[in-house]
């Protein structure tokens, strides 16, 4: 073969090798730039998390995030004399109406100094901006000019779901069943859709669900939450988590993960069931242990656990249904627990005539 057409093959093979690998290499951004699929030949799985909101509408409430300066935050809380709609023993929040918004209310949340507290604002605040979903309160703006983080978020009017329950007032079954489901589509947004990390909240109470003006509720507090745990991990913070809601395991071992969130979620369900607060005023009264052995046993007997309060108007199976998913949730071994899917998923097989009984709701998707 003489040299000139030697050349000429061997040219042909390079253009034809270049023009293989940029197919090859359009064919992988185009497959970049498509949704993910444990499974494309199935379709969508049903249950993912149907709830979580668009990317791209996460990329805007993250872009709307606005920091403010302290002199804004003075101004915002009128040099901190403004109405003061909680308290706790790290923050004060402040009720605020936001410059330029007709009727824009806010609420301020000022932590208190410490180089400790300061890591947990910054901690939340990180967390915070990584979510969107409509049934966690939405994060407005943040000032850290100080040692005394701030967080404006979104104002949520109805108080907390204790106050609610425990504080004169009263919520049919059909609404309860209602916030534990949509409560579980937040949680479950936080596990397995908010983003490349799982976030565990660490904190689910009854005190840390809000409740807006139809009564539906927004996970709020995540001054505990932990981002990226796929696994039982040791913490490596102080111990987190409320008197009677958080998770023995956590609490001996120091392992945080998703079931620690459904250790929590268990226990307010059961307090949405019962009526009755996690822990009790007496001395020593612990809901988990006073009705653990109840549970087991709630088949038949519902009216044994169920809220006196709703005389009788509720959903018997139901009852025993929740109560059965509650037990299970609070289970000592952890790797026995339910996913928070796997809850969603019971809920909408036995509790579904409440879940649609109820005007308002939004299963989680945007409004």
């Amino acid at each position: 073969m003489d040299l000139p057409l030697a050349l000429g093959i061997a040219s042909a093979a390079f253009i034809l090798y270049a023009a293989i690998l940029s197919i090859a290499y359009l064919k992988f951004l185009r497959w970049r730039t498509l949704p993910c699929s444990a499974d494309e030949e199935s379709g969508p799985a049903e249950s993912g998390v149907a709830d979580v909101a668009d990317p791209a509408a996460a990329e805007i409430t993250k872009e709307a995030v606005r920091r403010y300066g302290w002199p804004e935050v003075e101004s915002l809380t009128g040099n901190f004399t403004a109405e003061v709609i909680g308290e706790g023993g790290f923050s004060t929040v402040y009720l605020a109406c936001l410059p330029g918004a007709a009727s824009s209310l806010a609420a301020v949340k000022v932590l208190r100094s410490g180089e400790r507290l300061h890591r947990a604002f910054l901690q939340e605040l990180d967390v915070l901006r990584r979510l969107s979903h409509p049934r966690i309160v939405r994060l407005l703006g943040f000032c850290d000019d100080r040692e005394e983080g701030v967080l404006v978020l979104e104002y949520v009017p109805s108080g907390s779901l204790h106050e609610k329950l425990h504080g004169g007032g009263a919520l049919a079954w059909a609404r309860r069943m209602r916030i534990a489901y949509e409560v579980a589509g937040a949680v479950e947004y936080l596990h397995e859709g908010s983003g490349e990390l799982p976030i565990v909240h660490g904190d689910i109470t009854a005190s840390n669900v809000l409740l807006d003006s139809r009564l539906d509720p927004k996970l709020c507090d995540f001054g505990s939450a932990r981002a990226g745990f796929s696994s039982a991990v040791r913490s490596a913070g102080p111990m987190v988590g409320s008197p009677g809601y958080a998770d023995p395991h956590y609490l001996r071992t120091g392992m945080v993960s998703k079931s620690t969130d459904v250790y929590s979620f268990g226990v307010l369900l059961l307090v949405l069931i019962t009526g009755l607060p996690a822990v009790g005023s007496e001395e020593g009264r612990v809901l988990t242990v006073e009705m653990g052995p109840r549970l087991r046993e709630a088949e038949g007997k519902a009216w044994e656990v169920v809220d006196p309060r709703l005389c009788g108007e509720y959903d018997a199976a139901e009852a025993a249904a929740m109560a059965a998913v509650a037990a299970r949730c609070i289970g000592v071994q952890p790797s026995l627990r339910p996913s928070m899917a796997g809850i969603r998923q019971i809920m909408r097989e036995k509790v579904s005539s409440s879940l649609s009984a109820v005007d308002g709701g939004s299963d989680g998707k945007e409004e």
